[in-house]
């Protein structure tokens, strides 16, 4: 992610910021400039100190302080480009429900931040019933299963517990599991069907990631009974990945969201390595490039270094490793496929507007164009 600044003051702010901290602005993500601005009140509603000529209002769910991205007052759009894909929330009145909405919220903006840096289409079950929705559920007298179907991602409130999402990871016996790391999973699901389920694209698909026709109910009971094969990190990011291909295409498009976000916070603060070890020169590696727009092979030589050596640093403060994953060479393939697939898409002149999302939605249900 980018680093923010305040235009009143310079102070950095952070992209969860409603209020700069030093000179007491309001503060407020925009969208349509990728970019947190200072405001001022108006008569007409709020000016952006970064975009004066228009005149902006916070999403209603900044009444909840769940969110703090600007909407056009001429927008006729009472939510912002990431809330108004809410389509169930929980009852905000029982228990701890709104302190785990709101961190459900800090994730699902972050993922909005990435899907709209790399300018995929997104467009709501209501403008589309192929479109895209969130269900977030807290668990009563059923369980709630995290998932997608049909567009649709569901989301447990419970995960948003940190003691019952650590509960969780140990028991699934997963060396990483985020509020974030569950969106980025599941909106690969979304965009598989979007982008990959049509007679263009399904080929390549299937060259690097296997068969998807294989029986998905009986390849998770066989996974979860007998575990990943022996190998898997030869051929997988996770052990999950290892279970059926269209769960393998999701780790690797979620591990590609990480990669690139990941980088361009580092890239942000002039986070570079060059260990004081000669024999560790392979680990020298500044970041440099615009990690979104950057090819596979820039990224992983990248990021490679610098994973070792935040792993490192956590380490050091007795915590666990930030990327406890392996990047084999069939990893790096895999990644390369999901580059491609999303660098390919073909972009409207201004992927925010709800009419040219809407058309190439529909353009893209025919497939993206092959790879060369």
């Amino acid at each position: 992610m980018r680093l923010f600044v305040c235009q009143g003051c310079g102070q950095p702010l952070h992209f969860e910021n409603a209020t700069c901290g030093s000179c007491g602005r309001g503060v407020g993500y925009l969208p349509r400039l990728s970019t947190m601005t200072a405001l001022e009140p108006t008569d007409g509603g709020l000016r952006a100190l970064a975009d004066p000529n228009r005149t902006y209002r916070f999403c209603a769910n900044a009444q909840y302080e769940s969110c703090n991205w600007l909407v056009g007052t001429d927008s006729g759009q009472d939510f912002c480009l990431a809330c108004r894909h809410n389509r169930t929330i929980p009852d905000l009145s029982a228990g701890n429900n709104l302190v785990l909405w709101r961190r459900i919220e800090v994730a699902k903006h972050r993922l909005f931040y990435t899907l709209l840096r790399l300018q995929l289409p997104h467009v709501t079950k209501i403008e589309d019933p192929s479109g895209l929705a969130f269900d977030f559920l807290a668990p009563t007298h059923e369980p709630v299963m995290t998932g997608h179907l049909n567009g649709a991602i569901t989301i447990n409130l419970a995960e948003a517990d940190d003691a019952e999402r650590e509960r969780q990871r140990g028991m699934m016996q997963e060396p990483y599991r985020t509020l974030l790391g569950h969106f980025r999973h599941e909106i690969a699901h979304y965009y598989w069907d979007l982008l990959v389920n049509n007679e263009a694209s399904i080929e390549e698909f299937r060259s690097v990631f296997g068969d998807e026709r294989a029986d998905y109910g009986e390849a998770l009971r066989r996974h979860h009974q007998q575990g990943a094969p022996p190998d898997w990190s030869q051929q997988f990011v996770s052990a999950y990945a290892s279970s059926h291909p269209w769960e393998d295409f999701a780790e690797t498009w979620a591990h590609y969201f990480h990669i690139v976000d990941t980088l361009e916070t580092a890239r942000a603060f002039g986070v570079s390595t060059q260990p004081r070890v000669a024999s560790a020169a392979s680990l020298d590696t500044p970041v440099e490039f615009d990690p979104y727009l950057a090819g596979i092979d820039q990224l992983i030589e990248a990021w490679l270094p610098l994973t070792f050596a935040i792993n490192a640093i956590n380490r050091s403060m007795g915590l666990n490793d930030l990327y406890p994953f392996v990047i084999a060479p069939a990893i790096v393939v895999k990644l390369g496929y999901v580059y491609r697939l999303i660098h390919r898409v073909p972009h409207p002149p201004d992927i925010v507007d709800e009419t040219a999302l809407k058309a190439m939605v529909a353009l893209l249900k025919n497939g993206v164009p092959a790879a060369d």
